[in-house]
């Protein structure tokens, strides 16, 4: 084999695993779930303290009475007033914006 031909394979397989790496990144187009959390206690945070807060990793279908959307699902809970507060949220997995919010 000729150091050329070598080389040749080597450049074809890097310039492969660039694309591929840049084509997968395009096609999962949702926001990572914990910065979808993050963003969610970060505003909670505004108001008080957080107690606690979980998130589903897998995305989940929400239909919000005209679309169906996939939707991370997670909870967060804080006291505030001396009460402890419990919610449970849906966040758009591609927009990482708050579709649903309920208190329970």
């Amino acid at each position: 084999m000729k150091l050329r031909d070598f080389l040749i394979g080597v450049a074809t397989g890097l310039a492969a695993a660039i694309i591929i790496k840049e084509t997968s990144e395009r096609i999962s187009p949702f926001v990572p779930a914990n910065q979808v959390l993050n963003n969610v206690k970060s505003e909670f945070k505004r108001e008080s303290s957080i107690d606690g807060s979980w998130i589903y990793m897998k995305t989940e279908d929400f239909y919000n009475g005209i679309t169906t959307i996939p939707v991370y699902k997670g909870g967060i809970s804080r006291v505030h007033d001396g009460e402890l507060e419990s919610f449970e949220f849906a966040a758009d997995a591609r927009t990482g914006v708050i579709v649903d919010l309920k208190k329970i």
